[in-house]
């Protein structure tokens, strides 16, 4: 028997800092549930595409050549090695991140 994930659940129980925590492995990728209430560091994902999926509030995605604003219901992927920040577009966001199991993250100082 294979049990249901309720991440609205655990998105709920973190309500103070950052989480990103894998809560399913599908294939060779990971889904990751992530709930921010402040940005996370410039970086970029040289071996792996990373699609965002909005479930709460809103994701900001910054990248060099402007933001993008990602709400409850949308999804965006950015390309392997691009590189992006991502931090809540109000006081909390959560959303889904999928990308390859053991991607690597290779952090980097903001562009311009």
């Amino acid at each position: 028997m294979t049990d249901s994930i309720d991440y609205a659940a655990l998105a709920d129980a973190a309500r103070d800092g950052y989480l990103n925590r894998v809560i399913a492995n599908v294939n060779d990728h990971a889904v990751h549930l992530s709930v921010m209430d402040a940005p996370y560091r410039w970086h970029l994902h040289p071996d792996s595409d990373e699609t965002f999926i909005g479930v709460e509030g809103t994701l900001v995605i910054d990248f060099e050549e402007g933001a993008v604003e990602l709400h409850a219901g949308e999804l965006l992927t950015v390309p392997a090695g691009k590189i992006h920040c991502t931090r809540p577009g109000g006081a909390r966001s959560v959303n889904l991140t999928v990308e390859k199991k053991d991607a690597q993250t290779v952090f980097c100082e903001a562009p311009g």
